[in-house]
């Protein structure tokens, strides 16, 4: 059983690392130092890159969910081909699309489309429409597959090579969407992925009846339904639906988002592997933010290679 962190001491840790992830400002247009000249693109063949060697570009795009639109930043490499692979990037609790800036820079100047966006209701500042007292995981989950849907369309991204990141809250919604549409997801990367929000919302309720309308979870003021569906789920039985490989970087000194977690959840999936950065906790920044990035490069051009490899064989 998760031994329970005092409120303030859970919220104060939490505050710091999304202030820290969100200090990143947006810009219009971002150009990338090369390390290397980038190779010459070949029609309709993905160039990506295990070094940062592209130069690329930053948009401002809305996707739409019902009556809700979707703010996010598009980055896009240049002259890494006609079709690119693309990641989408889901933020935690309380965080922004600025939260994965470090990622969506590193992975764009090896030759991925990359979208940060901010959920519906995700954040008092969310520059989404929606409130925060209407989000769930679940709610975040129909956003991101609306994100999925905008992405798909877009005609300089390579539908067989759409991949999910997601940080801690993010990296829970990744799964379970990544689950729920297996087919249009060809991987995912999680990061220190929260699948401790069952059991949290449980040992703070009992029953329905005693979640309030409006409850102060840790910075930031939620509604009934961010936790009422949360009692009588099982994240680990969601996830276990998705058999394509699955990545998990977590810190073994997280404090928020314990490593048994992560651990659990190799056993749930049919294929999955862990990797585990000594000393980092929940949010990585430095050195560890660079490992992570390492490894997620490695993640995804192995698994863009195997694909275009199962392409050439079956034709």
């Amino acid at each position: 059983m998760r031994k329970s962190l005092p409120a303030a001491v859970f919220g104060l840790t939490l505050l710091s690392c999304c202030l820290l992830a969100g200090c990143a400002q947006a810009a219009s247009q971002t150009v990338f130092a090369d390390a290397a000249a980038p190779p010459e693109p070949e029609a309709a063949m993905a160039q990506v890159s295990d070094q940062p060697i592209y130069e690329f570009d930053m948009q401002e795009l809305y996707a739409e969910r019902e009556d809700n639109r979707i703010y996010g930043v598009i980055y896009i490499p240049r002259n890494a081909g006609e079709v690119m692979p693309a990641v989408i990037y889901s933020h935690g609790f309380g965080g922004s699309y600025r939260s994965g800036q470090q990622y969506a820079e590193a992975m764009a100047a090896r030759g991925y489309v990359v979208y940060c966006f901010d959920f519906c209701g995700g954040s008092p500042g969310s520059r989404s429409d929606g409130s925060q007292y209407e989000m769930s995981i679940f709610t975040e989950q129909k956003d991101l597959e609306a994100v999925l849907s905008m992405i798909q369309k877009l005609e300089y991204v390579d539908t067989n090579h759409i991949f999910l990141l997601g940080s801690s809250q993010g990296g829970a919604v990744s799964a379970i969407t990544a689950a729920d549409n297996r087919d249009a997801v060809a991987g995912a990367v999680l990061l220190y992925p929260a699948f401790v929000l069952a059991e949290d919302a449980k040992e703070r309720f009992s029953s329905v009846e005693e979640i309030p309308d409006t409850y102060q979870h840790i910075f930031m003021a939620v509604g009934r339904a961010y936790f009422e569906d949360l009692l009588d789920y099982d994240i680990y039985a969601d996830i276990a639906g998705y058999d394509k490989d699955v990545l998990m970087i977590h810190g073994d000194r997280d404090g928020i988002v314990p490593l048994s977690y992560s651990e659990r959840a190799v056993s749930a999936y049919p294929s999955a592997e862990l990797k585990v950065i000594p000393g980092a906790g929940h949010g990585f920044y430095g050195e560890n933010a660079q490992t992570a990035i390492e490894d997620m490069s490695e993640y995804f051009r192995s698994h863009i290679n195997e694909g275009i490899q199962e392409e050439k064989e079956g034709t």
